[in-house]
Formats: C-alpha cells, structure tokens, sequence
C-alpha cells in the first residue's frame, strides 16, 4: 500500500514525506512502528472495551426520549418473549396433527381440581399443612381464623403462598422495628394508616404537607374490611398505600444480606433512606433504575451500562416491538401480488400457559418498555417498610390486599350492582344470553398505563399497544395496510387437519375486534400531545359498564397497575381475556385456562384465540382460498360493521378481482365445508358450518367456571377471610418479641 496512506489523518508525518524533508532520522522513522508493536496489547483491549460498550448500550431500555413509533403499532417478537417466560406456551411454528389450547385447558383444569380436592378438612391438617409448607407454625388466631372459614365456606383454606412470600422478609425485624417502620412510612405522602384502637378501626393521614386533601379510597375500603372482626385484633397500625402502583423495591444486596445491610430506624426514616424523601423522581432518576438493583448482579439487568443505549450508536438495535416477518417471506413487501398460505403455524401461533408475572425482567431487560409501572411517576421506597397494595408486580416487596374495588360496590366496577336501590344482584340487568353475544372482543378504557419517567414511552405501554394493534387504519396510509396476520384454523371443523393462512390484519380487526379509548389521560406525556394520541389510537364514547355483556370476549388490560374490573367481568356470562404481570390476594386460588383466558404482553395471538373457539372469520377463508389475489379485498368498514356486506362472497368473486390476466391462479386449500360457508357467508347457516362444537362448548365452559368463582371464591367473605389470616400473621411479628407468636393446636 501506499506509505502515505498508512497514517491516515495522523499528525505524524508519513515516510515518504519524512525523506523529502529530511525531517526525521531513519532511526526516528521506525519509532511509530515500535510503538505500534509494543502497545498493541493495549490498543486490543481498548478496543474490545468499546466494543463492550457499544453492545451494552442495547440490552436496556432506551431512555432517549425521541424514540419514534410505527404508524400501525408496536410488539415484542415472540421468541425473546418465549425466552423471558421459560418456555411456558402452548404449540411453536410447524406443522400440528392437534390444537394446543385444549391440551392447556385439560392440564389447568386436572391442576385446580387437584389443588381444590386437596385442602385441609379440619384444623388440625391446616395446621399440619400449613408446617409443611412454610416450616413454621402458624400465628396466633389462627384457630379463630379457620372457624371464620368454615363458617363462610372458604375454599382455599390451605393457599397462603402469596402471602407467606409477602411476609416472608419481615422476619428479619423485631416486632418492636416493624411498629416503628409503619409509623415512620405512615407520614410519607400518598402512605395512609388503617389504626386498630379498642377494636375500632379508622383511618389516618399523618403527612398534611403534600397535596393529597383526604385519606385515600384504598385506606377507606381497607378499614371495611378490617371491621368485620377487628374487635378480635390488638391496638394495631397499618400502613395503606393510596397509589395504584407498586412502592417498595429494595436492592438485591440489601434482600440477600439483611445483617449486613440492616438499616436501623431508630433515628428516622430519613436516616434509613438517606436523607429527605422527595415523592417524585424529578428527572434524576425512574422506576426502572430502582428496579433493576433488585436483580442479582449478574443478570443482563445488572451489567455495566445495561440500562443505556448509546443514541449515537452506528449500529440500529434490535427492534422487540417491530413486526416479525414470516419465514416464508416478508409479508409486509411491497410487491406481493398475493395473501399467501404458510407451511404450518406461524408466529402468532403462541399460547401462554399463565399470566405474565413469571417474565423475569432481570433477564430480559429490554421488555421492560412494554410495562407502564417502571416509567411511573412516584419514585420508590428503597428499604424494607410495610406497605400494603391491592397488587404486586415482579421485583417489588408491597403486601397484597384486596382492592377496594373489589370490595366495595360500584357501577363502574361491580356486575350486578343497582345504584338505585343500592343492592347486588346475581344477573346484571344488562346481562345477554350466551347464545345472543357478539363474537367480537370489547374493550373500553382510559389512556392510563404508566408515568413519564423517562419521557417518550407512553406510546408502548400496555393499553396503547393493544389499542393500535386493533384499529390499524386510524394510522395507516391508504390504500389500507397490508400488514398480514398468520391464522390457524380446522378445516373441516370438526377434525384434526389445521391450515394456516396470512389475512389482512384490517380485515380481522373489522370483523373481531371493538376497542378504544374512552377518555384521555396525562395526553402531554405521548409523543405530540393529545392531536397525535387521538391521531394514533381510536377513541369512542364512554359506555355502562353493562355494554361489555353484549360480547363473548373482554379484554382486561392492565393500567397504571391491576385492572379493577377483572372481577365484575369473571362474573359476568362472558370470558375474560387478561393480560397481566401482577399477582393479587386470589392469584394462588384462581387457574388461568379455566376461569379465564390467559393473553401475552404481545396480544398477538389473540386472533388464533378466536380462531379456535370461533371458527375461521370471513377474510381467513378468503385468504385461504387460493384462487383469490389479495386485491379483492374490499376496504375496510371504519365504523367497525360487520364484515359481511364489505367482504365479497365466494359467488361475487369474479365481479371483485382484479381482471389482470397475470394473476395466477391456484387450487383452493380448503374444504368443501369451507368453501360452502363462503358461499353462504351472509347467512347464519354460514356461519354456523365453520364452527367447533366442541371448541364453543369449551369457551362456554370458561364463561361459567369464571362466573362459578366469583361466585364461591371471589366474595366479600372470601376477601375479608384473606385479610384475617393477613392480620393474624402480620400481628405475629409485631407481638413476636413480647409474648411469641406461635400456636399449638391439639384438638381431636
């Protein structure tokens, strides 16, 4: 090569320049090259350093608050969330000789009839059982405790694991420690006291300074529960939190080396936290950098720089939100002519055995953008304070009690209430017949689903994610996208034969889906304020909570944290579809699969969902029909009318296609049973040939077993005996060092 081109851009002049000036001695003129030598030992690893850097950058989240949206929606790909739940879906890609969903439903259903027949029948395997599993007796009271729960017929008498896993880490504390911290966490803002004097409960707010003017809901609905028997219960104070989120997250030293790291309250909460408690992050720091210290250290959420992206980074990231494309080819290219048939299931084709509290965002952090609570507003307790919330995310060390939401009465939140003669009835009055529902999924909602520490995330949190996903064309070009969903379904319906095909994800939304925003929320905080929010998603009128039981399918979404509808919509004749990385008071005494049905962070399998339980819609046989090029799809109805007077039947084919002559055409995959419901598409007849029995059966059978457990597991009474047995174990520690807190039972 050239000598002058060897010290491009260098200060150091190059040989051939050295020799016309006879600058340097040869002597001199070797020097770089020695020097070269002799530290590229250190030049490797300064470059491997920033090689190391650069990636770190990429495995957190992105807190550069440009981040830009897709027009139509965003979405993990499914293989990182495969990874991050373990494994715990149904069927992958391939070609299936069976449905997956009813292999899920027979494995949960076997689970909770297990689980129900074995609880204890008297006192004494309670307490047998109760040694068993938490290697300690059990508190004192519990003995009334059980008497409470024969009496009211409680059913899970034996599942405390949630709540031993609560309590668990307040062992580490004197009783006398555990009064002091709740009094001391008790004048933090949005932190009210339920106290316990003479057998009266009533409800305390001790910091007047902060902007909170009353005592929250959540500390008034816990004081109802309380009276129920807090005349059995010692002077007691309990710490309620007023906000919807989670508050205490310790860091994983402190949670692994108490003894170490114990921090002494004696001089003040200030001196636990290390100085003044501010409520709000105010820019220096968010959620999710508290949160990743509760990860062990060598997890991807712990690693040097993992919680950065580098915006300057030459290299674009790995895009989880992007929709994935099919090995078949890239559905979304320009140039296809037509909607394709796939070998086997695609990626949709995923099913998740539970909720998504099991992701483990230690090892998966860059999911972490999906979730609303980790951008929330209130910054987090970083010490171990009793604090009890209504729900309890992965990573955080709150208390869960039942939301008042559940337990109080109300015609946003409770089926069967009439606000008129303020009395619950067992049918809502607007309930539907099974055999009237729409078979469509319905949600209506607010805007809510996180803070905006950092800024510029609202976009990809959880409700806005679904909302985009389902109404498309609000933010698509025209003509219509030609975004493609991969659809299963049995073809005849009745056997074991599956055929996948990609149909226009607008069409599918037409026909299956009736979502939006109700009201907007914290609107300055979305990437354009309110015109690009309501530009980007759908918004309709606000609607009873009645209007829900005219459909088959509702979505339960979570919010700034639990959705509070969750059991008004188990009571209702519909089935709920719940997407979630909470756990609540009824977690261990619930079975997704049998009460309702469980939907991943990516929602994407939704339609593969519905395809089972309700047959292949119009456009997914259309699609599989292969004659048909995928112009003849019509545009889609914006008003969300039903499909079948904008969908051509099988009979108007020829009039709606294109007349290219280059158009091939090909042998139709499907059944004669098929293609007899295209040509009947706009008849009930049609409809009905499509359908599996045995699959509607099985979605009936969800609807009634979510109804039958709100029923006999979801009641007041079963809330309030929860909180018994929570009391009576708090009491013990709190009593622990004065009298013990163990009790021998030794009834025949």
């Amino acid at each position: 090569m050239p000598a002058d081109d060897r010290w491009p851009n260098s200060r150091i002049h190059s040989p051939v320049d050295l020799e016309r000036g006879g600058m340097l001695s040869s002597r001199r003129r070797a020097l770089p090259r020695i020097l070269f030598v002799r530290n590229r030992a250190y030049i490797f690893l300064a470059f491997v350093t920033i090689l190391f850097l650069h990636q770190g950058f990429y495995s957190g989240h992105n807190t550069h608050p440009d981040i830009k949206l897709s027009p139509v929606g965003t979405k993990f790909k499914l293989d990182a969330l495969s990874k991050a739940t373990g494994g715990l879906f149904g069927n992958a890609r391939g070609t299936i000789t069976g449905h997956p969903i009813p292999k899920l439903m027979d494995e949960a259903e076997d689970k909770f009839r297990a689980k129900l027949k074995k609880q204890s029948k008297t006192l004494e395997d309670a307490v047998k059982e109760y040694r068993r599993r938490y290697k300690r007796s059990p508190p004192k009271g519990f003995e009334e405790w059980w008497d409470y729960a024969q009496r009211n017929d409680v059913k899970m008498v034996d599942e405390f694991d949630g709540l031993m896993s609560d309590l668990e880490p307040f062992w580490q504390l004197s009783g006398e420690e555990i009064r002091r911290r709740t009094l001391q966490v008790g004048e933090l803002p949005s932190i009210h006291l339920v106290r316990i004097r003479g057998g009266e409960p009533s409800t305390v707010k001790m910091n007047h300074a902060y902007e909170d003017s009353e005592v929250s809901a959540r500390a008034h609905g816990f004081r109802s529960m309380v009276s129920k028997f807090s005349a059995k219960l010692p002077d007691m104070d309990f710490a309620v939190n007023a906000k919807a989120e989670g508050r205490v997250l310790i860091p994983w030293e402190h949670q692994q080396y108490p003894n170490l790291t114990i921090q002494d309250s004696s001089k003040g909460i200030e001196s636990v936290l290390g100085g003044p408690f501010i409520p709000d992050w105010n820019h220096d720091e968010n959620i999710w950098e508290a949160w990743r210290r509760t990860c062990p250290p060598d997890t991807p959420a712990r690693r040097l720089f993992s919680s950065r992206r580098n915006p300057l980074a030459l290299t674009r990231p790995t895009n989880y939100f992007s929709f994935a494309s099919f090995n078949q080819g890239d559905a979304s290219d320009e140039g296809s002519e037509e909607v394709e048939q796939i070998e086997g299931p695609g990626d949709d084709f995923h099913f998740m055995s539970t909720t998504n509290s099991i992701i483990d965002f230690c090892l998966h952090p860059h999911m972490h953008t999906s979730q609303g609570h980790f951008y929330s507003d209130w910054r987090s307790i970083p010490a171990l304070y009793p604090i009890f919330t209504p729900a309890r995310a992965q990573g955080f060390m709150d208390i869960r009690i039942p939301s008042h939401y559940y337990y109080g009465s109300t015609k946003r939140y409770t089926y069967g209430w009439d606000p008129v003669n303020l009395e619950l009835k067992d049918v809502d009055k607007m309930e539907v017949n099974w055999e009237d529902k729409v078979d469509k999924v319905f949600w209506r909602g607010a805007t809510t689903g996180g803070g905006s520490h950092p800024a510029g995330f609202v976009g990809l949190y959880q409700r806005h994610r679904f909302l985009r996903m389902t109404t498309p064309s609000l933010s698509s070009p025209s003509p219509p996208s030609t975004e493609l969903r991969a659809v299963t379904f049995a073809d005849p319906p009745t056997s074991n034969t599956y055929k996948t095909t990609l149909v226009p994800l607008t069409h599918l939304n037409t026909e299956l889906m009736d979502a939006a925003f109700v009201k907007s929320v914290g609107s300055d905080s979305y990437p354009g304020g309110e015109k690009a929010l309501k530009r980007d998603h759908r918004f309709g009128d606000s609607v009873p909570l009645g209007e829900h039981w005219k459909y088959r399918y509702l979505v339960d979404l979570d919010g700034m944290s639990y959705s509070g509808r969750f059991l008004a919509f188990l009571a209702s004749d519909s089935v709920p579809i719940k997407s979630t990385v909470y756990e609540e008071w009824f977690s261990d005494w619930i079975q997704p699969w049998v009460h309702f049905v469980p939907l991943s962070t990516t929602y994407k399998e939704i339609y593969n969902i519905l395809a089972y339980f309700s047959g292949p819609t119009t456009s997914t046989l259309l699609a599989a029909n292969a004659s048909l090029p995928s112009s003849s799809f019509p545009s889609p109805s914006p008003s969300h009318s039903s499909p079948s007077t904008d969908i051509p039947s099988a009979d108007s084919t020829n009039s709606t296609t294109t007349t290219s002559t280059d158009t091939p055409k090909r042998k139709s995959i499907l059944s004669e049973y098929a293609l007899e419901a295209l040509q009947k598409q706009d008849t009930k007849e049609g409809r009905e040939l499509m359908r599996n029995v045995d699959a509607e059966r099985r979605l009936k059978r969800i609807a009634r077993a979510g109804k039958e457990w709100k029923r006999s597991m979801g009641r007041k009474v079963d809330m309030e005996g929860g909180v018994f047995v929570n009391f009576y174990g708090f009491n013990s520690f709190e009593r622990r060092d004065a009298d013990g807190s163990m009790v021998s039972v030794e009834r025949n």
